[in-house]
């Protein structure tokens, strides 16, 4: 092995057979598909600290040249959720009042969505993504972020999948344009919205609707 400039640390974890590989795969599988994105959230209360472990969850994603280029923006104040969902709402009137095109909107029929947002007043928790395409020096000088659309996408895939595991559901929810998120937060001039999550329980009466997944065939591709 050649000498390293910067220290490295063994690498270590442990391993399994072959069968105990395959069932871990299967039952992971099995467990992941039985996440859905729900709109109906109750109230009920999630602790501050369940949703830093869920974050710093998320935060445990690659990312280009080990950037970690995201910011989690945690929100439950009631009057911000209130003013989030009121901006949220006016571009998406504007976005199914015209902006998407007709096979846009076709396709989001099965999904039962439209311009009413009250899910970020309900959910008891918020969490913006957002995305750093550089930082900040003290000196006010930027240093470039690498492939941050990509590791902001995996740490936020991390995230959703920690939620699954507390027994917590989401919504990924990307209202076009999202300036407006950065200026009601306040946030600095090198951080992007990617991506609005509402966090928490199920409502009581929770409905999702009835779709299936693409099948094997349909996402893999052999070359073997």
């Amino acid at each position: 092995m050649k000498e390293q400039e910067y220290p490295f640390i063994p690498f270590e974890r442990e391993s399994f057979s072959e069968d105990e590989m395959l069932k871990r795969s299967k039952s992971f599988f099995e467990w992941a598909d039985t996440r859905r994105s729900v709109r109906d959230f109750s109230d009920r209360p999630v602790s501050k600290e369940v949703m830093e472990n869920l974050l710093m969850t998320g935060s445990t994603a690659p990312s280009g040249a080990h950037k970690q280029p995201w910011t989690f923006c945690l929100i439950s104040n009631n009057e911000l959720k209130s003013r989030l969902r009121a901006l949220a709402e006016e571009e998406e009137k504007k976005s199914y009042g015209g902006r998407m095109s007709d096979e846009w909107i076709e396709d989001l029929a099965p999904l039962g969505t439209d311009w009413e947002k009250e899910f970020i007043d309900i959910a008891p928790w918020i969490v913006v993504v957002m995305k750093r395409p550089y930082e900040l020096n003290s000196d006010g000088t930027k240093r470039q972020n690498y492939y941050v659309s990509e590791s902001v996408g995996l740490a936020s895939g991390f995230l959703l999948m920690a939620i699954h595991n507390a027994g917590l559901v989401a919504l990924t929810h990307t209202p076009s344009p999202m300036n407006f998120i950065a200026k009601a937060l306040e946030r600095p001039e090198n951080e992007r919205p990617f991506l609005l999550i509402p966090v928490g329980h199920p409502s009581a009466n929770a409905q999702v609707p009835d779709l299936s997944r693409k099948s094997k065939s349909d996402v893999i591709e052999y070359y073997d």
